[in-house]
């Protein structure tokens, strides 16, 4: 449900992000609830979204890095998908190299506006905010594995078993965070250093809890993923997902609506919009599996696939793609990467899931939505045909797991994600 807004003075809001998709999305659900309340809202991201954000009609500013330049720099996308040394190399080899180019767009983005709100990459931010009198700022995290908590430890995709080791309390984890904190310290030098040229004073580092803003941090995801913890960055809120439903709207394709209508649920498996870049055989045995459990497969190639489309088998079709919220109700159980927006749709479609972690947040993502009940994890580097038919038969088989999906969903569909976050934003900016 909306809630109705009449803005004593309409506000200028500048959102910064970078990254994927699923890093812009939930930005463009909170620039259209601000719009809708009287608002201006405008996002700076890479020129690959450009048209995708304008047509929305919300306004758009490049920020680098330049990811139409950094795709052409032959093997570095593939480094930055490396499940194990793909966070480091995003972060020394695409974002701090750009510093600068980040710096000066954002700073001209920002100018004249209220509020600037940044995603987790946007290392910008801060050294903008410090330089542009007026202007306030306010972080965001998609996902609880940014809040750095060690009394609700994450799973590191470089140090995969933390997940065994939570029994053992805070105390051992903020030693293991001192340890990865002090291995990653070089990692922002460049940061440090262009405070030195903006004559800024030394500042904490913003790599980890230090990135956030003083007054407000919004974690962009619901309270069941993870809850508000004492060592959380200060001012800081669980606000429910910020679901961008508008692609929705288009419907699903007619060969696609067509094979869900002709037989029982299938199992969809999908990448999302970043890992699909680098699948493996995960639709191969994927489709074995589906194959061993005689279960219908709709899987999700990605728009540039070598993989073939189409009808593959009376019980299979790949598609290119298809709106998650259109499809996941209609799917029996859902095999995914883990992404924050993938997790997300299918914990509001209310299916259980099969996660197949590479990276990044996804290890963790995937630790929880298993604590929840809802879900099986099995990294992408032990997934194959026979394990992934074993962990789904599971699934499928449970009727707890699925009671718990549903009652899941009923709990996130009762959640106001971007009504929440916009409500936090405002309140920044007009204090009762």
């Amino acid at each position: 449900m909306t809630r109705p807004f009449l803005p004593d003075a309409p506000r200028r809001v500048v959102f910064a992000t970078i990254g994927s998709f699923g890093d812009l999305h939930p930005y463009l659900a909170l620039a259209l609830d601000l719009i809708r309340r009287g608002h201006r809202a405008e996002i700076a991201s890479s020129t690959l979204y450009r048209e995708r954000i304008t047509s929305l009609g919300i306004g758009f500013h490049p920020l680098g890095p330049d990811f139409n330049r950094i795709q052409s720099v032959p093997g570095l996308v593939e480094q930055v998908l490396n499940p194990r040394s793909g966070a480091e190399t995003l972060i020394r080899d695409v974002v701090m190299p750009s510093l600068r180019e980040s710096f000066a767009d954002l700073a001209a983005a920002a100018q004249g506006a209220d509020l600037l709100v940044s995603h987790p990459l946007t290392f910008t931010a801060r050294l903008v905010a410090e330089t542009t009198p007026g202007l306030r700022w306010a972080s965001t995290f998609l996902a609880p594995f940014t809040a750095f908590s060690a009394l609700d430890p994450s799973v590191m995709a470089e140090i995969p078993f933390l997940g065994a080791l939570r029994p053992l309390g805070p105390t051992l984890f903020r030693q293991i965070h001192k340890l990865v904190i002090k291995r990653a310290r070089e990692w922002s030098t460049p940061w440090h250093d262009l405070r030195i040229e903006l004559g800024l004073p030394p500042a904490p580092d913003p790599l980890f809890a230090d990135q956030h803003a003083p007054d407000l941090a919004l974690g962009l995801f619901s309270p069941l993923l993870g809850q508000p913890q004492a060592d959380w960055p200060q001012n800081s809120q669980a606000t429910g997902f910020p679901f961008f439903d508008a692609e929705a709207t288009t419907g699903l394709s007619a060969d696609l609506d067509t094979f869900l209508n002709d037989g029982p649920p299938p199992v969809v498996f999908t990448l999302g919009t970043a890992m699909v870049r680098r699948p493996g055989r995960f639709f191969e045995e994927s489709l074995t599996a589906a194959r061993r459990l005689n279960r219908r497969a709709v899987i999700l190639v990605g728009r540039d696939s070598r993989l073939p489309t189409g009808l593959l088998s009376p019980s299979a079709l790949a598609v290119p793609y298809a709106p998650f919220p259109l499809l996941f109700p209609r799917a029996a159980a859902i095999v995914h990467h883990g992404g924050i927006g993938t997790t997300a749709q299918a914990m509001r479609a209310g299916r259980p899931m099969l996660v197949v972690p590479f990276g990044f947040d996804q290890p963790d993502n995937a630790a929880r939505v298993t604590r929840l009940g809802i879900a099986r994890t099995l990294p992408i580097g032990r997934y194959n045909a026979a394990r992934a038919a074993a962990n789904l038969a599971d699934l499928l088989d449970s009727t707890a797991c699925q009671q718990q999906s549903k009652t899941i969903a009923t709990t996130i569909a009762a959640e106001t994600g971007p009504e929440t976050a916009c409500d936090a934003l405002l309140s920044l900016l007009n204090p009762s």
